[in-house]
């Protein structure tokens, strides 16, 4: 196991629950860098926010020297690259900033990588991962059937997903061409606590509990394999210590569902933990609005190369995946209102 590891985008919904599981569960030192932006708060850190075995420094990726001198310091065995800007609708208001995260800041941290290993010798050198963290989005939409494989062909419809595919190939050609020690993955739609509340989860059950209407795009068909978070985050560290170079490693929750049907899960749930007042169910607020441009239609990964490689597979169903995010929420409601000061569930994604 890696003793010594820097993280970027750590104080972000799936860095942060790295953090706290190898906080938890393992003996590492980890040097978490984060930005610190909209979807970024200590606050998701917990308890653990001052471990001892925890440094954070509040930097952006594309400080080029920042990065160095962090890697010189700490002398990490690997990297954890999570920072980015990773929401579809975002993308579409706004790319400029994709593309400076998601390339530029991937750039920058190959080239801090691969100068910071040539540095090293002996085990050292050998040992050094660079993990690249990505989405299944960069392989585009599929139909009624099939799955997304770790050879499928490319083909992003989004911004977003057209940087992290860009961010992606620069990291292939960074193994290929300088052989530094290069592992990507790419996820499934993640859920879990913590989750910034723009993300479908977290804001069906924020604005159903204000009693607000639930907005599903066009007819709510559009399918998604989804992934609790604390399993995702098992599967990275078993990837960034046992994991080939040069490999990737597609990670899903084996749990394809459309948004219309985890929608009403999620009220189904709150009306057996926190029932309206006038007893009528959650369900009820559900709205069709005008769907997103370019809105891929079904994703759906094949993860079995993460059981018969690594011997990963998911703990959690989604029923219990699902549930114990919604008793998360519905006992941290405090965090939600922290962390949304710059988002209050406007409509984003709309200039498509």
């Amino acid at each position: 196991m890696h003793k010594t590891v820097l993280i970027t985008g750590g104080a972000g919904f799936i860095g942060s629950a790295l953090v706290r599981y190898l906080m938890e569960s393992t003996e590492t030192t980890v040097i978490n860098v984060d930005k610190l932006t909209y979807a970024g708060s200590l606050l998701s850190l917990g308890e653990f926010a001052d471990h001892e075995r925890h440094q954070f420094y509040q930097m952006d990726i594309l400080d080029a020297d920042g990065i160095r001198g962090l890697l010189n310091k700490y002398q990490p065995d690997a990297v954890m690259h999570l920072a980015a800007e990773s929401h579809v609708d975002r993308s579409i208001d706004g790319p400029g900033e994709f593309i400076q995260t998601n390339l530029v800041g991937t750039y920058t941290m190959l080239e801090a990588a691969r100068e910071y290993r040539d540095s090293l010798d002996g085990e050292k050198f050998d040992g050094f991962r660079f993990h690249h963290i990505s989405t299944d989005e960069v392989y585009g939409s599929l139909g009624e059937t099939g799955l997304f494989t770790e050879t499928t062909r490319y083909k992003p419809n989004s911004p977003y997903s057209a940087s992290k595919a860009g961010s992606d190939h620069l990291a292939r050609a960074w193994q290929k061409t300088y052989q530094l020690p290069v592992v990507i993955s790419n996820c499934s739609n993640n859920y879990g606590p913590y989750q910034f509340p723009e993300k479908l989860v977290p804001l069906i059950i924020h604005k159903a509990l204000a009693e607000e209407s639930l907005p599903i795009y066009g007819k709510g068909d559009n399918v998604r394999d989804w992934l609790y978070v604390v399993d995702h985050v098992k599967a990275l560290w078993k990837i960034v210590n046992e994991g080939t170079p040069g490999e990737v490693y597609n990670v899903g929750g084996h749990n394809e569902l459309q948004n219309i049907e985890v929608v009403k899960i999620l009220c189904s749930l709150l009306d057996e933990r926190q029932p309206r007042s006038d007893g009528s169910k959650y369900e009820e607020l559900m709205t069709f609005v005008k769907d997103r441009a370019g809105h891929d239609q079904r994703y759906a990964i094949d993860a079995s190369k993460m059981g018969d490689k690594l011997n990963w597979l998911p703990d959690e169903t989604f029923d219990t995946g699902l549930a114990a995010t919604v008793d998360w929420y519905l006992e941290n409601q405090a965090w939600c209102e922290a962390v949304s000061s710059e988002y209050q569930g406007e409509r984003l994604g709309t200039k498509g």
